[in-house]
């Protein structure tokens, strides 16, 4: 005769140790899933990152590569020049006006895609389904292109016959070629060509997760359109507009086939220079070195970004 009730004896038993078992399973499965990505960001990134860093603080080899021998003057020779006869250093701002010259052109290509791109992606966002599938089939078809063949067509268009130049004698505008390529405007033109759509998509995909009866009600409430945008609109794109900033500036920060096709080689850029060091001139250190200074100035910039969208979730959560 049994003495334990007749649910109990049909309940399963559990062993004692099989619950943590479990968990060590799944928390072994979670580690082996994300291993390759860790191998992939490992051997891709960190190690070249970490060659790129030792190399800077070595001392330059006579005919390319490096020496074994631990020395800053990589970094030094950013900022001073040294004399070869009496080995005093002089404060040089040749680089300084290069790396100056890349921020201006990334900065400036930046604000006229954000001037472009805004517009453009809350247009988009606020057609019908089948219109916004159109206008975001023909932003993304540049890219179906090399970046090379879409410079090349800057080049075509702004060149002394180009598209430009025939249009404007065409309607009596002025009657002889202007120059527009191998200057400042030109690298600027094909940095704004080249990284519009980057400033669009993600305009466009804050843009379009908005509801739009807010914007309705405000005008309801007999909001002006100036105040709707800066009070309304604005607010909800900032992640957008910083995430499209970002995605412009620093790729047109680091470029090299713009300016070194539209620029005429006549203005280096900072991504001219580092190229420059690696080839030419044979002193892998200090094209080691310039990398991680443009290294760390993106770095202060995602790091800004960072906390300004932090701030903006922030205030629309406080909303």
């Amino acid at each position: 005769m049994s003495f334990i009730p007749a649910k109990l004896e049909t309940t399963p038993r559990r062993s004692v140790g099989t619950q943590p078992t479990r968990n060590a399973m799944k928390f072994l499965q979670a580690k082996l899933l994300v291993l390759p990505a860790v191998l992939v960001i490992g051997i891709f990134l960190v190690v070249p990152l970490l060659i790129i860093v030792t190399y800077s603080f070595l001392e330059p080899a006579t005919f390319g590569g490096v020496v074994w021998t631990f020395s800053t003057e990589a970094y030094t020779q950013f900022l001073f020049e040294r004399d070869i006869f009496d080995d005093t250093l002089a404060f040089n701002t040749s680089y300084l006006q290069i790396f100056s010259r890349s921020v201006f052109l990334a900065v400036t290509a930046t604000v006229i895609s954000l001037i472009i791109g805004f517009p453009t992606a809350y247009f988009i966002a606020t057609r019908s389904e089948k219109q916004k599938n159109i206008l975001i089939f023909l932003i993304t078809l540049p890219f179906w292109t090399n970046l090379l063949i879409r410079t090349y067509c800057v080049l075509l268009i702004l060149r002394d016959d180009g598209i430009v130049n025939s249009i404007a004698i065409g309607l009596n505008i002025y009657d002889t070629p202007v120059t527009y390529l191998y200057n400042n405007f030109a690298m600027g033109a094909g940095l704004v060509y080249s990284y519009l759509p980057f400033m669009i998509l993600p305009l466009y995909a804050n843009l379009e997760r908005m509801d739009k009866r807010v914007i309705e009600a405000a005008y309801d409430l007999y909001a002006t359109p100036l105040r709707v945008f800066t009070h309304v609109i604005l607010p909800h794109a900032r992640s957008g507009i910083i995430g499209g900033c970002l995605l412009v500036f620093i790729p047109s920060l680091g470029t090299y086939l713009v300016p070194d096709m539209l620029g005429g080689g006549g203005k280096l850029l900072i991504g001219n220079l580092i190229a420059m060091q690696f080839g030419m001139s044979r002193n892998w250190p200090f094209g080691a070195a310039l990398a991680v200074i443009l290294l760390a100035a993106i770095l202060v910039v995602l790091m800004v970004a960072a906390g300004r969208i932090r701030a903006s979730r922030a205030a629309l959560e406080g909303h």
